[in-house]
């Protein structure tokens, strides 16, 4: 069973570390917006996690990818909901001083948006599909609270991932705050980031 999960726990890390939708949104809130929404981005992106595992565990997800009108309609709507959110900023205003203490959205909308892009992404179920599966150490015993061990563990590792990449994202930025253009490079790089995300949840192959 250690061997198992040593080895689920490393492949965890790596998947975690390849670029993907979830690791550059973490880097450009952390850049961005600071280390405590990036911190609380990583939550809400891991709170996802939760859900996903959930229907894996219970086989609800097969009804899912079993329906191709439900799959769409579930990527679609995580798709429309980055695009909202790239237009939200778009609409911010640009000549800003990110130091100064200018008005926030609430920080807990960072976490909401981190679950929602997660739970609205219906790859990340048919990854874990594919993915968990391989990792359980007793197939004949009760699977369900095998796939939380290993959804939990999943959770842990990536959080600790994306919270180390915000508090550095963030560090990084402020060697450069004192540039000019500064802000409106940040502001059209989240633009970019979540155009591109949503690009990517509507075009990519499944798994």
């Amino acid at each position: 069973m250690l061997e198992i999960i040593l080895q689920f726990l490393t492949a965890s890390i790596l998947l975690t570390l390849s670029p993907g939708p979830d690791i550059i949104y973490v880097l450009v809130t952390g850049l961005s917006r600071g280390v405590k929404q990036g911190l609380l981005l990583s939550f809400g992106l891991v709170l996802g996690i939760l859900v996903h595992t959930s229907l894996v565990a219970f086989g609800i997800s097969a009804l899912i990818t079993a329906s191709d009108t439900l799959f769409l309609i579930v990527k679609l709507a995580g798709a429309l909901y980055l695009l909202y959110l790239a237009f939200k900023i778009y609409q911010e205003p640009t000549s800003i001083d990110l130091k100064s203490k200018q008005p926030k959205k609430p920080t807990e909308n960072y976490m909401k948006q981190g679950f929602l892009m997660n739970v609205l992404n219906p790859k990340v179920t048919l990854f874990f599909m594919a993915f968990f599966p391989q990792f359980l150490w007793d197939k004949t015993g009760d699977t369900v609270f095998q796939f939380y061990i290993l959804g939990f563990i999943f959770m842990l590792q990536a959080f600790i991932i994306f919270g180390v990449i915000a508090v550095f994202a963030h560090k990084f930025y402020n060697l450069i705050q004192n540039y000019s253009k500064s802000a409106l490079i940040f502001k059209y790089l989240q633009i970019l980031t979540f155009v591109s995300i949503a690009i990517y949840i509507i075009f990519s192959h499944d798994y």
